[in-house]
C-alpha cells in the first residue's frame, strides 16, 4: 500500500508501518475508515463518467459498467486499484453487519467479516482495475454472504 499522506503520518507516529496503521485504526477507527473512504482518484474517474459514488451497493454495480479508459495509463492502474479496493471495503463496512477494517502485521488493510473471514479488498480492487475481474459488485455479494 502506498498512500503518501498516510505514510507521512505513520512516519511521524511510529516506525513500524503495520503497527502504526494498526495502532491508528485501534485509536480512531472512524477516522481511519473516513480516510480510507476518500478514494479521490476513483471518484474523479467516476465523476468524469457521470457517476457519483455514494457508498451504496448500486454504485459498485455502476463502477463495474464503466468503460475502463484508465487501463491506457499503466501508471494510474495500481493507484486506481487501491482506491477501488478502499471504496469496496468502505461499502462493505457500511452495509454488511459486523464487517470492519483490520490490519495484517505487514500493514495491509483488509476487511474482517463477522464470521472471522478476512477479505483483501485492495487486492480485489487492483485486479478489478487491471482486468475487470472480480467485479466489485460480485466481491461485495460474496462478502455479504459472510
Amino acid at each position: 500500500m502506498n498512500i503518501p499522506f498516510l505514510d507521512n503520518w505513520l512516519n511521524r507516529h511510529e516506525t513500524e508501518r503495520g503497527a502504526g496503521l494498526a495502532g491508528a485504526l485501534a485509536d480512531d477507527p472512524a477516522g481511519i475508515a473516513a480516510l480510507f473512504s476518500e478514494c479521490e482518484m476513483l471518484r474523479v474517474q467516476a465523476r468524469a463518467a457521470g457517476l457519483e459514488l455514494d457508498g451504496s451497493t448500486g454504485s459498485l454495480e455502476a463502477l463495474d459498467q464503466l468503460m475502463p479508459r484508465w487501463r491506457r495509463d499503466p501508471e494510474a492502474v495500481p493507484w486506481l486499484g487501491n482506491d477501488a479496493g478502499f471504496y469496496l471495503g468502505t461499502v462493505i463496512v457500511r452495509s454488511v453487519p459486523g464487517a470492519a477494517w483490520h490490519v495484517w502485521p505487514n500493514g495491509q488493510p483488509v476487511i474482517r467479516l463477522a464470521s472471522g473471514r478476512e477479505l483483501n479488498v485492495i487486492e480485489s480492487g487492483v485486479s478489478w482495475a487491471m482486468t475487470g475481474s472480480p467485479e466489485l459488485s460480485q466481491a461485495y455479494a460474496e462478502a455479504s454472504e459472510g
